[in-house]
């Protein structure tokens, strides 16, 4: 059987909003709110394409190398919980129309190529909090971060020595004009 990976398309926040996010979060919940997500962990995930092949991974990467779109700004200003999936999440409340786009153009690739997507619509969130194992007290989201989207990354999603880290394998630049 080949080898496979376990990856997806997402985007990466600047240092200094995971910074501010990890702030936020110890000011805000519980100790035993769930399993906090590490800083370098912290992302957007457009498109999760699942255990995948070389031959696949290198398709996707080429299909993703075609996207010509010009980048965005997002704004970090919701949050919430999905009892379902055990997770706290923060996002965008009103989601920037090239973030839509950019997820739907990756996710429909994906399909194509057989990988998996969720019949869900797209909500675009990042996970700060995993294995909540029951309801948590929200705050009101009392903050605002604004940054520019110019790339979006393949990431690997690797478990080893009981700690899950996201490796880059490949990044491309957004559009910054019309083409």
């Amino acid at each position: 059987m080949a080898e496979t990976r376990r990856l997806f398309f997402a985007l990466e926040l600047p240092a200094e909003v995971q910074k501010q996010i990890i702030q936020w979060r110890a000011t805000q919940f519980p100790e035993d709110a769930g399993r906090p997500v590490a800083a370098a962990n912290l992302h957007l995930t457009l498109a999760f394409l699942g255990d995948i092949s070389a031959e696949k991974q290198k398709a996707l990467s080429q299909l993703a190398g075609r996207i010509r779109q010009r980048g965005f700004t997002l704004t970090i200003d919701d949050a919430g919980q999905w009892l379902r999936s055990n997770v706290v999440w923060i996002g965008p409340r009103h989601a920037p129309l090239g973030l839509i786009q950019l997820a739907n153009m990756l996710r429909s690739q994906a399909a194509r190529s057989g990988c998996y997507q969720s019949p869900q619509p797209f909500h675009p969130h990042i996970t700060i909090y995993r294995n909540t194992s029951r309801a948590v007290s929200i705050p009101p989201p009392n903050f605002r971060w604004q940054y520019p989207v110019e790339e979006f990354v393949l990431y690997e999603s690797v478990f080893k020595q009981g700690r899950t880290r996201y490796l880059e394998l490949q990044r491309w630049t957004l559009s910054n004009k019309e083409e």
